[in-house]
Formats: C-alpha cells, sequence, structure tokens
C-alpha cells in the first residue's frame, strides 16, 4: 500500500504541523466518508493516533482501516488557485469524482 504526496502537499502539510504544534508525533490523517454528491468524500486533519502509517518525504500520513483500500496508489497534491488552496486527490481506484474534487465513486 503506497499513498504519495507531491512536493507541494508535503511542504503545506509541515508547514501546517509546525504552526499547530511543537510536537513531532502529529501526523496528516487522511479519512474516507460516506457522503459527498459522489458517495465518499475525503476528509484531512492533523492527528497523534497512528492506525496505518505511511511516510513520504518527511511527512507520516495516517489512514484508518476502512479508508485504506480506498486510497491504494493514490496520490495528494495541495493546489493554489485565484479561488482558494485545497489539498486533493488523484485517486486511481475512483471511477468518477464531482467538480470540486472533494468527493468520489468507485
Amino acid at each position: 500500500m503506497t499513498i504519495k504526496l507531491t512536493e507541494s502537499a508535503a511542504h503545506r502539510i509541515l508547514t501546517l504541523i509546525a504552526e499547530e504544534s511543537s510536537s513531532s508525533s502529529l501526523m496528516f490523517r487522511v479519512l474516507v466518508s460516506g457522503g459527498g454528491c459522489s458517495g465518499f468524500q475525503y476528509t484531512f486533519s492533523l492527528d497523534e493516533k497512528n492506525d496505518h502509517v505511511f511516510e513520504d518525504k518527511g511527512v507520516k500520513l495516517t489512514v484508518d482501516s476502512v479508508s485504506l483500500p480506498l486510497l491504494e496508489g493514490a496520490e495528494i497534491d495541495y493546489v493554489e488557485e485565484l479561488i482558494g488552496a485545497s489539498f486533493q486527490i488523484k485517486n486511481p481506484n475512483a471511477t468518477s469524482s464531482c467538480g470540486c474534487g472533494n468527493s468520489f465513486s468507485i
């Protein structure tokens, strides 16, 4: 199982962790839950609980057992546009996604 980060995502996550706490135990949690306009939606948070931990570009990511198979091979990017900035996931398991990119179906 692999979840990859772009350089932009890794930089943003490390910045958020540094701003949030001086603790090095914070990780970037990626959660998939039911909802959104396409059936599943992504949620991001900082967390110390370590379910399944992956490390890429100096960032520790944590994913729960339910979300894990839905994120197989995914890449997380951080994109800054005129309308705002956000984390976006390129998920090879998604058969379709909504226009905003925050929800998907399988």
